[in-house]
């Protein structure tokens, strides 16, 4: 009976000792080293921004004039060609300008110019804008009938050829100017009216486009900061709007060479 009973108490002792030893063994979880893809929380992929090349179309515009068109007594970039330049470059379009102009040129002495620099090879544009010297000097409006066609047709000559890629600007008005106040200036605006005319009719009849910027002149005594310093001259504000008048007849004459 004690070898019995001393064979159960053994037993229950090698029990004892398995249970303690497995318990010993075993590493909690929660002393485990944490996973990094399961505890890390996922940071979503960024996108790299991209730049987009824009393809400019570059286009040669040359600009003939005067003093309006040489912008005298504002800085180079407010020059209406230059501003209409930087309109077309927010088009798309990319102008290298060349300008033959000079303050108090008659439409004579802006061809005398052109000779002296002459344009080199073909232009997509051409633009021109002559006549208010002849007018300030009293020469009779038929001798500018005569040398403005001239001049329109050296203008189409530098476009290739093209009268479609020919635009006239209308002389302005500088009888609405404060220089002008001082005199009647009836008979100035009566004149530059009769000179309109007739750059209106060679232009049509040679099949230009045509720009009528005398209206927006005739503003500069309502709005003295569309008139420069000098009292006479238009500002880069109201060469802004010129060039914003021009805009849309620009934009047709290179949709219209696209085509071709």
């Amino acid at each position: 009976m004690i070898k019995i009973l001393l064979q159960f108490i053994f037993i229950l002792l090698l029990a004892a000792c398995t249970t303690t030893t497995s318990n010993a063994t075993t590493s909690p979880t929660s002393n485990a080293t944490p996973s990094l893809t399961s505890s890390t929380p996922e940071v979503p992929a960024t996108s790299t921004p991209t730049q987009e090349t824009v393809d400019m179309t570059k286009i040669r515009y040359l600009a003939l004039g005067d003093s309006y068109t040489i912008g005298e007594k504002v800085a180079s970039r407010n020059r209406w060609p230059i501003q209409l330049s930087e309109l077309l470059r927010n088009e798309g379009i990319d102008p290298d300008v060349t300008i033959i102009a000079r303050t108090g040129w008659t439409v004579q002495e802006l061809w005398e110019g052109i000779q002296a620099n002459p344009p080199v090879g073909t232009y997509d544009m051409v633009s021109l804008l002559i006549g208010v010297n002849d007018q300030y000097r009293g020469y009779p409006v038929d001798g500018y009938r005569e040398d403005f066609r001239f001049m329109l047709n050296k203008a189409i000559e530098y476009a290739g050829g093209d009268p479609k890629r020919v635009g006239v600007l209308s002389i302005p008005d500088w009888g609405f100017t404060p220089f002008a106040a001082v005199q009647d200036t009836e008979p100035i605006s009566l004149q530059i009216d009769e000179f309109n005319a007739i750059n209106l009719e060679e232009t049509q009849n040679a099949g230009a486009y045509y720009v009528d910027v005398t209206i927006i002149s005739r503003m500069g005594l309502d709005d003295f900061e569309l008139i420069t310093g000098d009292r006479l001259h238009p500002s880069g504000k109201m060469y802004a709007m010129w060039a914003e008048k021009t805009l849309p007849i620009a934009l047709e004459i290179l949709s219209e060479q696209k085509g071709d």
